[in-house]
C-alpha cells in the first residue's frame, strides 16, 4: 500500500504550508520558516516538498516571471491527513479494528474524571448522530 500521507518530518513541512493559507508558498520561503525548528539542509526541505508532491499533499504552480520558482500549496487538509493517517494507523496496527485501538488508549492513558465523563458524552453524541443518519437513510 502506497503511503498517501506526510512522514513526521514532511508534517512539519506540510503545517507551513498549512498556516500559509492565503496565497502559495515557495520554497525559500518554507525553508526560511522551518529554520531552527527542522535541523536539516535546504536541499533536504526540497526533497521533503519532493516527497510531499508525489504523495499528492501538495500542488504547486509555476511561477509567470521565473519558471525555476515553484509556488506551493496544499491538496489536502490536516484534517483529511489526520484521518488518512488514523485510519492507517489502526489498519497496521489494530488490525483494523477502531474498538481495539480505543480501548487500547483508554486503558493505557490516565485519564481524570472529567475527561472521561467528556469521553462519555462524545460516545453519547456519536450515537445519537449514528441514530439520525439511519432515519435520514
Amino acid at each position: 500500500m502506497k503511503e498517501t500521507t506526510p512522514s513526521e518530518t514532511e508534517w512539519l513541512v506540510m503545517e507551513v504550508i498549512w498556516q500559509h493559507t492565503e496565497e502559495d508558498i515557495i520554497a525559500s520561503e518554507i525553508i526560511q520558516k522551518l529554520r531552527g525548528t527542522l535541523d536539516v539542509s535546504a536541499r533536504t526541505i526540497r526533497v521533503l516538498i519532493n516527497r510531499l508532491l508525489s504523495k499528492g499533499v501538495i500542488g504547486y504552480k509555476v511561477d509567470e516571471k521565473d519558471a525555476r520558482v515553484y509556488h506551493y500549496y496544499a491538496l489536502k487538509t490536516k484534517a483529511e491527513c489526520l484521518t488518512e493517517k488514523q485510519k492507517r494507523f489502526v489498519h497496521h496496527y489494530f488490525g483494523g479494528n477502531s474498538t481495539l485501538a480505543v480501548a487500547s488508549f483508554l486503558e493505557k492513558s490516565q485519564l481524570s474524571r472529567e475527561q472521561l465523563s467528556e469521553l462519555e458524552q462524545l460516545v453519547e453524541r456519536l450515537k445519537e448522530e449514528k441514530t439520525d443518519r439511519r432515519k435520514l437513510d
